[in-house]
């Protein structure tokens, strides 16, 4: 690590490059039919032909599953269900206190939306997986006799670590994104510097090795080793893959893939300080009128759309920062209340909207 003022601030994070990327081999080939040992249900992302990956932050694995959701193509209809969190509760023989909607995903393939969920609150909150149809009706996902794989993810925090009262082993895994072939996975380790991402071959391999990432956070005013990527997507610039990763309070960093090899200390790129007292949420990139834009939903400062033009050769916010700065972005006061979002088409978007008096309802928008 590389310091060259008492007050310079950076994010580390480990990350494990797991086992060899395996090429030419069938989305399918490493399933097998069985029954998933889910402990519970987080962050979800889809994978090629109708393969669900799930986050389960309490057993610190990686689920694989196929879910036989191979279409029809066409344009996905608009997905517009009220009230989804008393539904999910009536499903499931509950009410809606007693359920939690972790996350929300579209399956590129069909247009049909899938919700991680625990039935309960507590530590014995059983995990459910939700599809809804195209009419709007909900159904779980069998997870019985099902064509599955599972990685274990290494250095997971203890299950009863906790830090200001916050379990760490619930953010063991907080995002989840399948890019070109290998399930990127963010979270927190049982390591020194435990805000690490991980980058698993699929299908699965068996071995890891880390590597580590130096990110520049101008707001707090030191270094972060323990503050995991919040929400991250993956992006293209200049013909190179990289990740689009936000953090609490609110820095916005691009991290090359290409970086990403076992045993490397990797500098990320610290592009916006969008605002603290923040926890960013979801986020998409898209396309529109010929540009691509970044649409971001926050806990406390709505949702923003960023431009990218220029990230390419933005220059690194290496100095504390008070207020923004960096990439610029819109506020858009159309969108409330935003938890969830993904993206449904080239056009719209789908997001799951907690209202004022509690209810949350999944609504189809256009992307702005």
């Amino acid at each position: 690590m590389r310091l060259n003022l008492p007050w310079a601030t950076a994010l580390l994070l480990g990350v494990a490059l797991v086992g060899p990327q395996v090429r030419g081999a069938e989305p399918s080939a490493g399933l097998k039919k069985g029954n998933p040992d889910l402990k519970s249900a987080g962050p979800l992302a889809f994978g090629p032909e109708g393969i669900l990956f799930v986050g389960d932050t309490r057993g610190a694995a990686l689920f694989a599953i196929d879910t036989g959701d191979r279409g029809p193509a066409g344009k996905p209809e608009k997905v517009q269900v009220e009230k989804i969190n008393e539904k999910v509760a009536a499903l499931l023989g509950t009410t809606p206190q007693q359920i939690l909607i972790n996350d929300m995903v579209v399956n590129p393939a069909s247009g049909q939306v899938y919700l991680s969920v625990a039935r309960g609150r507590g530590p014995d909150a059983a995990p459910v997986i939700l599809r809804v149809g195209r009419d709007g009706k909900l159904g779980e996902l069998a997870l019985e006799n099902v064509p599955f794989a599972k990685a274990d993810i290494p250095n997971a925090p203890a299950p009863g670590a906790a830090a200001k009262g916050q379990s760490l082993r619930n953010e063991s895994i907080t995002d989840l994104a399948y890019v070109d072939g290998r399930v990127f996975l963010a979270g927190l380790s049982n390591e020194e510097f435990s805000s690490r991402l991980l980058a698993i071959p699929f299908p699965f391999a068996d071995s890891a090795d880390g590597a580590a990432i130096e990110i520049y956070h101008g707001a707090h005013g030191r270094f972060e080793t323990k503050s995991p990527v919040r929400t991250f997507a993956s992006y293209t610039i200049e013909g190179k893959p990289y990740l689009m990763a936000a953090y609490t309070c609110t820095p916005l960093v691009k991290v090359a893939v290409a970086d990403l090899k076992a045993g490397a200390h990797v500098k990320g790129t610290t592009v916006a300080e969008l605002g603290n007292r923040n926890k960013p949420l979801d986020m998409v990139v898209y396309r529109k009128d010929g540009k691509d834009f970044i649409l971001l939903a926050n806990s406390a400062r709505g949702v923003m759309k960023i431009a990218t033009e220029g990230v390419g050769s933005a220059p690194a916010i290496t100095a504390p920062v008070s207020g923004t700065k960096g990439l610029g972005y819109e506020t858009i006061e159309t969108l409330k209340g935003v938890v969830q979002l993904d993206q449904l088409d080239k056009s719209r978007a789908v997001v799951l909207v907690q209202a004022p008096d509690g209810a949350q309802n999944l609504e189809t928008i256009d992307l702005p």
